[in-house]
């Protein structure tokens, strides 16, 4: 038996790992979808609480949790998106037809929408979480 070295394919980093993955328009959309899901679960919430029970919803957990998993998610999809921007090759302007570039302009473009869907989370849940009153 030969043995391996420490750092064989077992042994690769996490970037190493995510620089390996393929930014695609699928992954583009990750990030604006998941603040739309945050977005449609906060409002439907308060909507039907303040329909149902005539008070603003006492669980705010809820939203602290469903807030808290929405930004998690996009910071993931952000952070694969900024290590394929890493990628090396040729500066930007990203507009060749090669594949790195595809790639690189794919990451670029996930990166920038997982920014503004980030910010997009936190205006979605600051008043759900700060008002009190349906009216």
């Amino acid at each position: 038996m030969k043995d391996e070295a420490p750092h064989g394919p077992e042994r690769r980093g996490l970037r190493h790992r995510l620089r390996e993955l393929r930014v695609t328009l699928w992954t583009l959309i990750v990030p604006p979808s998941v603040w739309a899901v945050h977005f449609l679960f906060c409002y439907l919430w308060v909507a039907v609480s303040c329909a149902k029970f005539g008070a603003f919803p006492r669980f705010t957990v809820a939203f602290i949790a469903g807030t808290i998993v929405a930004l998690a998610i996009i910071l993931a999809s952000g952070w694969i998106a900024w290590v394929q921007t890493r990628t090396p090759g040729d500066p930007a302007p990203h507009d060749q037809g090669t594949d790195i570039d595809r790639l690189r302009f794919l990451a670029m473009s996930t990166l920038l929408l997982a920014g503004l869907s980030f910010i997009a989370v936190i205006f979605t849940a600051a008043p759900a979480l700060i008002l009190t009153d349906c009216r």
